[in-house]
């Protein structure tokens, strides 16, 4: 008797992509039917509703090297049925090419829904991946290819020793003239019969491991606004943080004013990463594009700004990246956004040594999982409730601080 497939509702939480993605993604991994129905049903408006062109990429791939039987993997379809029939074990080639019929599809999405599968595609000789994706780097609702780079793949390294090698091969918008863009990454995969392991960060005290030692500044943006962007950048950062070191990361013409991408990374002195951007079109009929950059530029700050206050040790985009790794990890993890300026340390913490780390103190709650839940944006808590479905082994506490994952192994 085949087995029934997991029935999500694709309007339930944040009702959009990732739903699409974590609920395909752990199901290609874990050999798991999944059914999604309403998909992407929150996005009825202006966005569309249905799978876009990125997820029929993305979910396609995963059907090929899954031989899955699949049933509405078309643009814009609303129901989507997904019965994998191998995993990551049976995977052989080691190099792949995907391409989207468009270039504004998203690159990085389309690495977020394949990337569960490919993380434990382990073979017995320990050869990495290659795989080149041909979409969008810097796409509105979306990571851009710098965020990727500079705080996700970061924080992946440091606390679960992933490895992956990358490379930005042209960049590609979603907004103004298209062009191909295209990525290219080496993904030293799980060992075969290993898991993913938790790596803390030493304990934070609060104030002291907050205050912020440096600031990358990534500006890809019309040449002719640099100057102007640059100077008010400066100006901004130095109010908010007048002890920081201020750095120019990166510096790109985009050719377009209609191509803005600028993206702030804050370090703390106790280690802590925060970063937030901000992708925008100068729209055309703009009297005074001096107005428009030091609106950009005030923009992206105050947004930084207040993800630091928050006194969490992830910024809010890092923390719904991070969701289906940590269900997939052996043990406890933890990685806390406050919900009010001035957050600090989660009421319990995790304690014990590298290998056996468990979660003390007085107040520690069980988070029931029906719904969304915890704290964190609505892709967080959406993210976690889907991976509750997938994995119902894993467990999660205080609001989703903390996080007990299953410690899947092939």
């Amino acid at each position: 008797m085949k087995p029934k497939p997991i029935e999500l509702d694709g309007r339930t939480g944040e009702g959009g992509g990732q739903l699409v993605r974590v609920a395909v993604g752990l199901a290609a991994l874990t050999s798991q039917p999944v059914k999604i129905t309403h998909v992407r049903g929150n996005r009825e408006g202006g966005r569309g509703g249905g799978l876009k062109v990125q997820h029929v990429t993305s979910i396609q791939w995963l059907a090929d090297v899954t031989g899955a039987e699949v049933e509405g993997l078309s643009v814009g379809s609303k129901t989507l049925t997904f019965i994998p029939k191998k995993g990551p074990a049976d995977l052989t080639r080691r190099v792949f090419e995907i391409k989207a019929e468009t270039d504004a599809a998203s690159a990085l999405l389309i690495l977020q829904a394949i990337f569960p599968f490919v993380l434990f595609a382990g073979n017995e000789k320990g050869e990495p991946l290659t795989m080149t994706i041909h979409g969008g780097t810097n796409v509105q609702w979306s990571l851009s290819y710098e965020y990727f780079d500079q705080v996700l793949m970061p924080t992946l390294e440091e606390r679960f020793a992933i490895r992956i090698e990358r490379k930005l091969n042209v960049r590609s918008w979603n907004t103004g003239r298209a062009s191909p863009g295209s990525i290219t990454l080496t993904i030293h995969a799980v060992p075969k019969g290993g898991k993913l392991h938790y790596y803390p960060p030493k304990r934070h005290e609060y104030p002291a491991s907050y205050n912020i030692k440096t600031v990358n500044i990534n500006m890809v943006v019309p040449s002719h606004s640099h100057e102007q962007l640059q100077s008010q950048l400066f100006r901004n950062l130095g109010e908010l943080y007048p002890d920081a070191d201020l750095q120019l990361k990166l510096v790109e013409d985009s050719g377009s004013d209609s191509k803005w991408n600028v993206l702030l990374v804050a370090e703390s002195h106790g280690g802590l990463r925060w970063a937030t951007d901000v992708l925008r079109s100068m729209p055309k009929k703009t009297k005074s594009p001096d107005t428009f950059v030091k609106q950009v530029a005030s923009s992206v700050c105050r947004h930084l700004d207040e993800e630091i206050s928050l006194g969490g040790h992830v910024d809010e985009h890092l923390q719904d990246q991070l969701v289906a790794i940590q269900t997939l990890c052996d043990g406890y993890s933890s990685f806390p956004r406050g919900d009010h300026p001035g957050d600090s340390e989660p009421e319990a913490s995790l304690s014990g040594g590298m290998d056996n780390l468990s979660l003390s103190g007085d107040r520690v709650r069980q988070d029931k999982t029906y719904d969304p839940f915890g704290r964190g944006s609505m892709h967080t808590q959406t993210a976690r409730w889907v991976a509750s479905q997938l994995l119902p082994a894993a467990e999660f506490y205080n609001q989703g601080d903390f996080v007990k994952g299953v410690g899947f192994s092939l």
